[in-house]
């Protein structure tokens, strides 16, 4: 076996059709994947075959033009865009005589770059050391395995057994640690749910611009970069539509083709944030030849975690880049399924305010003038807190006449919470009214 190099990113790119021709959409992702590991990509190699080598997943020939590349370039990586065995793995670092990644090894890395809070780098350790488990192959050289007899008895376990040993405790640990992470979640939640607010969480391929609509609705700063899984941990603030009505917005991890398994099921909790939302923005980018193809590989996954049942609206974004006017799509019940923006200018931003309170309140607003009596002012302050109250004034009895707009339901909480029999307020079920956006980040 060859020494493997500390630092290495001079790299060699392999794509391999198997069964099926690879397209150039498939090859400009699996560069951007690359570039974004910090690979300097010093030459690619591509082909075709029937069926997978079960030995080296490639065959001879493809091995030695690969062999002689890497020799050419001096390069001390080479990555392939398929998933490896580890018996492929070890064998094709055996006859290239450098470091081999394959697709999953490589966008577990990205993730490692990327994680920033403690969450987000607990998940990513385990998913590495949940792929990593399977690539242990040997113990150290110059120790014995455990023999008999007197003077022939080993020093125990071999490394290759204390890998495993130690490997195993540090999985149980990091997945205690990220238990009690998804109980304070799950605590966030039940709060949100008592308060009765929604949660609304943007899904989409990698590079959709995502982060970039998120910072647009909620005036954040959340980090933004034209490169592939640019954000990983998982952001929450809360908006106010107006007219009382208020949301939780979500920013969650890129989905990328062939995301694997490891990081679906270390990124669990942050991923509970989409499967327990109350809706679904699919930003898609418009510009996106393939966008089709990027559609039904987010809603692979969407269906992977578990939330396929949930409401979705896609937003197709980058309208900027093409000839598009905001607007919005309705299905044949009127039920908006589609709203057409540009993040990057603000295009068509009113519409996406129209479309999620219409979608959160299904079109129930509580509309009409009600009379307060002197006893029910917190229940009139509870409509000013909430921005429902459009005209006030004050009877000749010395009660408040108010009119107000809100989400029915919300008007219904309000009601129950202070103490007031709607019955005998004179409000009216009507479409969503006018309103205005502002963002406060959630404590």
């Amino acid at each position: 076996m060859f020494e493997r190099p500390k630092l290495g990113e001079r790299a060699i790119l392999v794509q391999v059709s198997v069964g099926e021709r690879v397209s150039a959409e498939q090859i400009n992702e699996f560069r951007e994947l690359a570039r974004s590991a910090g690979a300097d990509i010093r030459g690619s190699v591509s082909g075709s075959r029937l069926a997978p080598n079960p030995r080296l997943f490639i065959g001879s020939g493809k091995v030695a033009q690969i062999n002689a590349l890497v020799e050419e370039q001096q390069a001390d990586l080479v990555l392939f865009d398929h998933d490896l065995s580890p018996s492929q793995e070890r064998n094709l670092e055996k006859e290239l005589r450098c470091r081999v990644l394959d697709r999953s090894g490589l966008i577990l890395d990205i993730f490692a770059q990327r994680a920033r809070s403690f969450e987000g780098k607990l998940q990513v350790e385990l998913a590495q050391l949940e792929h990593l488990s399977t690539r242990l192959v040997r113990g150290w050289t110059h120790l014995e395995r455990q023999k008999g007899g007197i003077g022939l008895r080993g020093p125990g376990e071999t490394q290759l057994e204390t890998d495993r040993r130690l490997l195993a405790q540090r999985i149980r640990q990091l997945n205690r640690r990220l238990e009690r992470v998804r109980r304070q979640r799950e605590q966030g939640r039940r709060t949100r749910r008592r308060a009765d607010i929604q949660t609304v969480s943007l899904v989409g391929y990698t590079n959709a611009g995502k982060s970039t609509l998120f910072n647009l609705v909620t005036n954040s700063g959340v980090y933004v970069a034209d490169q592939l899984f640019a954000t990983l941990d998982p952001t929450l603030r809360r908006v106010d539509l107006g007219r009382g009505q208020r949301m939780i917005l979500a920013d969650t991890v890129g989905f990328v083709r062939q995301l694997p398994h490891e990081l679906v099921e270390a990124f669990r909790s942050t991923l509970q944030e989409t499967r327990e939302a109350d809706l679904l923005l699919h930003i898609i980018d418009a510009s996106d030849p393939n966008r089709r193809d990027r559609i039904n590989q987010v809603n692979q996954v969407i269906a992977e975690i578990g939330a396929a049942d949930v409401r979705q609206i896609e937003i197709f974004n980058k309208i900027d880049l093409i000839d598009e006017a905001p607007r919005i799509q309705r299905d044949e019940d009127g039920k908006v399924v589609r709203v057409w923006l540009s993040a990057a200018d603000g295009q068509g931003l009113e519409m996406l305010v129209e479309a999620l309170r219409e979608s959160l309140s299904d079109g129930e607003v509580a509309h009409g003038r009600i009379r307060l009596r002197p006893s029910e002012a917190r229940f009139r302050a509870s409509l000013y807190q909430e921005d429902a109250v459009l005209a006030d004034e004050v009877d000749e009895a010395g009660r408040w006449i108010l009119d107000v707009a809100m989400p029915l339901r919300r008007f219904l909480s309000l009601c129950r919470r202070d103490g007031v029999d709607p019955q005998r307020l004179d409000v009216q079920p009507c479409r969503v009214g006018d309103g205005y956006l502002q963002s406060r980040t959630v404590a």
